[in-house]
């Protein structure tokens, strides 16, 4: 266990980042998910920039590596052209 006041503070903080990043890239997940089951184009590609920011905003805090996210909106695209 930890011996100084910092390093448990550090220990906490580490805990409450490590939370916070679960909840924002479980919500990214889940709003990549329903984008790919969506049928209707139009509602799809309404909803893309957003989905598209919310991977960005991911990526600039280094919750997920920049190629994922790319990796991720590139096939999105791509299936939102194929409807």
């Amino acid at each position: 266990m930890a011996n100084h006041k910092s390093s448990i503070k550090r220990v906490r903080q580490a805990e409450a980042k490590r939370l916070q990043n679960r909840y924002y890239a479980k919500t990214a997940r889940n709003a990549v998910r329903d984008l790919r089951a969506m049928k209707d184009k139009e509602e799809a590609a309404k909803r893309l920039p957003e989905v598209s920011s919310m991977l960005d905003k991911l990526v600039k805090t280094h919750v997920i590596h920049k190629n994922k996210a790319s990796n991720l909106k590139s096939k999105l695209s791509i299936m939102i052209n194929k409807m």
